[in-house]
């Protein structure tokens, strides 16, 4: 299933893998944990963006009320993979805590000029005001607004942003961020059974596309909450449950087991979309959950499924690529990382040899052939590294490093 550009296949077949003598080590990880915070702009709370591929970075003004600047939902991978390495790593949680802390206060006071949307070959596009990528020329651009909340025109963005405080919550204790995430997951669940298409949820407020990320995010978000949720965690759970079986029924999930991007909204039938590797990730972390607070093992069953047919069909010598390779975007040089994190999170509920192997290849990988300067990381994990590094690139390549750590 794995198609690629000529470009992209041509270099695959050219490349040797050089896999390091010895594994990726917790000194690694730290390493490539300060060359994350280097793009990181405590002003805002947020992570600066490369200018443009090939270019540096652009610094970024303060985010506040009549301003614009920043990245927004670009960030979370960062937040989220530093607590995942927190949770393994002393120093770097003693570390994370003020991170987390001035990312709660700092980024909500962001003032979000942002659009999104998918293109032809369902590689989503996120475009910003001030900042690579920019807004193309001739575009009408929408009014900023204060993103108090966490909360914007994108139940993507607002499931990725409960999630990231859901692991700050686990690492730090601090209710706060729980607080929040139950808070996002409610402005979610007012999209629920609003489509056309048997009670799943809109990927945008506008109402133009129901798909997979966002769906497998609101499912995932509920899950989680239902076993951090007290007195809550039935109702959590009942939703969790409820957003399974329209996801199962809704066809994105195809033959082979892996899923597809969306749905036509005319027909509520699979899209035939292109098959990238965070749709195939998410879920695994939400049936991961699921069976957690339903002790039942059927879900994982299923995630084993997915997982190992994301694995079949989208790695090549067991490295992972997503098609988009050697250029995709702000937005999907992130996928591959969401993938080998809830990954992670499936192998460390239910251990399988060959998982631990592909987090542990793919992360030997990063570290031998995507590697450059002071531990920067790039987005083609079998190599070459691609100019310039960037906050996005970095931390997916960290989800697969602290994904290997964290479950050798």
């Amino acid at each position: 299933m794995f198609s690629r550009s000529s470009f992209t296949a041509a270099l695959l077949a050219s490349a040797s893998i050089v896999l390091p003598a010895q594994a990726v080590t917790l000194a690694d990880a730290e390493g490539s944990y300060q060359a994350l915070q280097r793009f990181y702009n405590e002003s805002i709370g947020l992570w600066i963006p490369s200018d443009r591929p090939g270019g540096g970075t652009r610094p970024i003004v303060r985010a506040r009320s009549g301003e614009k600047g920043g990245c927004f939902a670009d960030d979370v991978p960062g937040l989220t993979v530093i607590a995942d390495l927190a949770a393994i790593d002393g120093g770097v949680k003693a570390q994370s805590e003020s991170v987390f802390g001035n990312t709660f206060r700092e980024a909500q006071l962001y003032n979000l000029q942002m659009q999104k949307v998918v293109g032809p070959d369902y590689l989503p596009h996120t475009y910003y005001g001030h900042h690579w990528p920019y807004f193309p020329q001739g575009w009408h651009r929408p009014e900023p607004h204060q993103t108090n909340g966490f909360l914007n025109s994108y139940y993507d963005d607002e499931g990725w942003w409960a999630l990231a405080w859901i692991a700050a919550y686990d690492v730090t204790g601090n209710w706060q961020y729980l607080a929040t995430a139950e808070s996002i997951f409610e402005d979610m669940k007012a999209a629920a059974g609003t489509t056309p298409c048997g009670g799943l949820i809109w990927w945008d407020k506008s109402h133009t596309y129901v798909n997979a990320i966002a769906n497998e995010l609101f499912l995932d978000v509920a899950a989680h909450l239902a076993n951090r949720g007290g007195n809550r965690a039935t109702y959590y759970l009942s939703w969790a449950q409820k957003q399974w079986t329209a996801f199962k029924a809704s066809g994105m999930i195809n033959a082979q087991n892996t899923i597809n991007d969306g749905l036509n909204i005319t027909t509520c039938k699979n899209n035939g979309g292109t098959v990238w590797s965070y749709n195939q990730g998410v879920i695994l972390g939400g049936l991961t959950e699921l069976s957690k607070a339903t002790r039942d093992s059927s879900y994982i069953t299923t995630a084993k499924q997915i997982a190992d047919a994301a694995i079949a069909n989208l790695t090549v010598n067991g490295i992972l690529h997503d098609v988009c390779e050697p250029d995709c975007g702000a937005d999907g040089s992130q996928f591959k990382g969401v993938f080998a994190r809830n990954l992670q999170i499936l192998q460390q509920a239910s251990p399988e040899a060959r998982y631990a192997t592909f987090l542990q290849d793919n992360a030997n990988s990063i570290w031998a052939n995507d590697r450059e300067g002071q531990d920067e990381l790039s987005l083609i994990w079998s190599g070459p590294f691609i100019q310039p590094a960037n906050a996005s690139t970095q931390s997916s390549a960290m989800d697969a490093i602290v994904g290997a750590l964290a479950t050798s």
